[in-house]
């Protein structure tokens, strides 16, 4: 058997539930492949980093780099010059990154540098928005990956207008929706969050119609304008139903510093600290709508079927909105409108499961880097 592992990278919370099928898939495959799980540190909470592990069933990582937070720069710095030894220590086959945290271009950017083959997983989705952060990391990463596994069909013409080989690029489906189908019914039901939580007649709320919001990208929160619209957007929606909300740290930091907070409550918007995923699985898949700006929920909630309204300009995954149950709503709150009461009368828009989001995505994966790093030397 060979020794060399997959280094496999996590730096953020959705990280994980990208990593958690395809470490599984490793470990059930005949013969498994080895790998390292290293946690760059990027977003790490002690307590909501164990229970996450614990949520999708998977060991806690081999290694943190205990990178924590900092500038774009800093982070992206620290995390090069803190893998370069393992890198050199662990010998791996490749290195496995995903997503487009800063942790994924930092990774690849040092593997690429050393000769360690790049593999990233949920490549070639595109926004065409260079004013995101994660727009910079998703095309510098594919740029120097040399096998690109793509989630939906936009991914290879993107893909190939950037001059990346077709043959370098492998449809696999999406290792996110995995881990939707492994573990919906593992789900929290949506009275026993809100309980836990502190909510009052949470037992009635979760019986009944509700929205989830779920809102954190600078874009939206970080200046007081855009935060006033979405302020707004929660408001209106709450006269329709009831809005629960688990805020982001910066965005609850942001709605106390402006003096918000008491009257979102009083609003009858529901706020919540940050809900582990268990939790906020089995709320999306009980909500009525879904207003977020999370390119994570944008797939999830098509993979549910639960109508989804994504608080943004633009979307790196079209096909939830193609295929899916997704809109482009912005920060109209007008059109918001229009649509929460569509989806209250007539249930919304109707989507369809796109290809491959099946539940086998780390399956294939792991079937593919078998036969390209190991087979040969197992044989």
């Amino acid at each position: 058997m060979a020794s060399s592992p997959v280094l496999c990278i996590v730096g953020a919370r959705p990280n994980f539930m990208k990593i958690a099928p395809i470490v599984r898939a490793f470990e059930q495959h005949n013969p498994p492949i080895p790998y390292r799980l290293i946690h760059t540190g990027q977003h790490y909470d002690v307590r909501m980093s164990e229970q996450l592990f614990a949520d999708l069933g998977i060991p806690a990582p081999h290694l943190n780099l205990e990178v924590h937070s900092g500038s774009h720069a800093q982070q992206t710095a620290a995390v090069m010059a803190r893998i370069e030894p393992v890198i050199d220590e662990s010998q791996p086959s490749c290195i496995l990154v995903v997503g487009d945290v800063n942790s994924t271009l930092a990774c690849a950017l040092v593997a690429s540098k050393k000769g360690v083959p790049v593999v990233h997983v949920e490549a070639g989705l595109r926004s065409y928005d260079r004013a995101m952060p994660e727009e910079i990391n998703r095309v510098l990463t594919d740029a120097i990956s040399d096998v690109l596994f793509t989630t939906e069909a936009s991914a290879l013409p993107n893909l190939q207008r950037e001059g990346i080989a077709e043959d370098k690029v492998i449809f696999v489906g999406n290792v996110m929706i995995d881990s939707v189908l492994q573990n919906r019914e593992h789900a929290l039901a949506p009275q026993a969050t809100l309980a836990a939580h502190g909510v009052a007649d949470a037992a009635s709320l979760a019986q009944g119609r509700y929205a989830l919001a779920t809102l954190h990208r600078p874009s939206n929160v970080d200046e007081e304008q855009p935060l006033r619209q979405v302020f707004d957007i929660l408001c209106d929606t709450a006269q329709k139903l009831p809005v629960i909300f688990p805020a982001h740290p910066r965005t609850h930091k942001k709605l106390e510093s402006f003096g918000w907070l008491t009257s979102l409550q009083e609003n009858h918007v529901h706020l919540l600290p940050p809900v582990g995923y268990l939790e906020i699985l089995g709320l999306m898949q009980h909500a009525t709508v879904v207003l977020t700006d999370s390119g994570g929920l944008q797939e999830e909630t098509t993979a549910l079927g639960v109508p989804c309204l994504t608080v943004r300009e633009n979307t790196e995954r079209p096909i939830t909105i193609e295929q899916g149950t997704n809109v482009l709503v912005g920060r109209d709150r007008s059109l918001i409108a229009q649509h929460i009461a569509e989806i209250l009368s007539h249930g919304g828009k109707r989507g369809r499961i796109p290809a491959l989001w099946d539940g086998r995505a780390a399956e294939r994966i792991a079937d593919h880097l078998w036969r390209t790093l190991y087979a040969e030397r197992a044989a």
